[in-house]
This record gives C-alpha cells, sequence and structure tokens, in this order.
C-alpha cells in the first residue's frame, strides 16, 4: 500500500474549500481542525495495532489466561466512525455555502458565518481571539 501524504490531501482539501470560498467559514475551520486530530489519532492507533499486534493476553489471579482483541481496535473503530462523520459535515458545509452563492439572494445568517457578511450594529457577542 502506498503512503499517503495528509499535509499534502490536507492543503488540496483547503484550496477546495478556498475555491467555494468557504476557507475562513467558522464551522468548516473547526471542523476541518477537527477531523485532522482524528486522522493523528488514527495514525497512532494504527501505529500501536501494528507493533503490539490484534491480540492481548490477560491473565486472573489463578493464573488462567484468556486471550481478547487489542483495545487500541475498538478505539480505531470509534475514532474511524467519527472521522467519516466529521468528513460528512465538512461537505455538508461545502455543498451549503456554494449552492447559497449560486442563489440569487444571499443569506445573512450563512453571510456572516462564512465570513463575507457584516451585521449591522454592535453584536452582544465578544469573541476572544486568543482561543
Amino acid at each position: 500500500m502506498s503512503k499517503i501524504d495528509l499535509n499534502k490531501q490536507a492543503k488540496e482539501i483547503l484550496e477546495i474549500a478556498e475555491k467555494h470560498g468557504v476557507e475562513q467559514n467558522f464551522f468548516f475551520l473547526t471542523t476541518f481542525k477537527r477531523y485532522q486530530v482524528q486522522i493523528g489519532i488514527l495514525n497512532d492507533l494504527e501505529k500501536t495495532i501494528r507493533e503490539e499486534g490484534t491480540l492481548v493476553t490477560k491473565e486472573y489471579v489463578k493464573g488462567r489466561k484468556n486471550v481478547y482483541s487489542h483495545p487500541a481496535i475498538s478505539d480505531y473503530n470509534r475514532t474511524t466512525d467519527s472521522a467519516n462523520k466529521t468528513v460528512v459535515t465538512l461537505m455538508k458545509i461545502i455543498t451549503t455555502l456554494r449552492d447559497r452563492q449560486d442563489d440569487d439572494e444571499p443569506d445573512p445568517l450563512l453571510e456572516i458565518l462564512s465570513g463575507r457578511g457584516t451585521r449591522a450594529g454592535d453584536s452582544r457577542i465578544k469573541i476572544d481571539k486568543n482561543i
């Protein structure tokens, strides 16, 4: 199996997002960051499974041994499911914002969320830019 350059693919995803004008969207950015973390976790779990094997042995008090699947496998499967759902969310964000660009009348909420719109007056919510 050939090795995939995840940084290269991340850049390609960002380029696609930029083409659709969503690269500055708060939801896109936070979801994309979450996806990158999930991929990192999956890489670590894969390495652990590869190095330690798929089976582990537990020894009980009386010396009996039982063989179980490695706990990293269930963590890997759960994280994979979450990462797949995150990808679906990213695709929905891009599609929704792209489709709104094609419509005649922009949605004010989507404009603000996409970073293109401005809100008249002062906002009650203060955003900490140091987060």
